[in-house]
């Protein structure tokens, strides 16, 4: 069954993808503060990687705005977009971006967002 796990240097050369070298550079070192925090995924199965995720912990509405068309590509009509209910700046970038709001769950806001026109 494959599995979303951080960078792992099993499937790269080291040195050969520089990207993929600062990525686990960062788990060693601090954020500089004017960088976004982010979690970095990988999805492999056994020891075969078949792709990546990166979740940012701050959401900017240009962010957002241009990640709408990616999920429409492959045929996402609507897109759930959480944020933590204490999150006021997130949720007004949801809001303003045409984020129908659903319901809250824990500690999360929990909103829909279409993906078209």
């Amino acid at each position: 069954m494959p599995q979303l796990t951080s960078p792992d240097v099993r499937f790269v050369e080291e040195g050969r993808y520089p990207a993929v070298d600062m990525l686990l550079a960062e788990t060693e070192r601090p954020r500089r503060p004017d960088w976004v925090p982010m979690t970095n995924l990988w999805y492999h199965q056994d020891d075969t990687y078949l792709g990546s995720l990166s979740v940012r912990h701050r959401l900017s509405p240009y962010m957002l705005r241009a990640a709408l068309p990616v999920c429409r590509q492959p045929g996402i009509g609507r897109a759930l977009v959480t944020c933590d209910t204490t999150n006021t700046a997130s949720r007004k970038v949801i809001e303003a971006n045409g984020g129908e709001f659903e319901d809250r769950r824990g500690g999360k806001l929990r909103y829909w967002i279409r993906t078209g026109n």
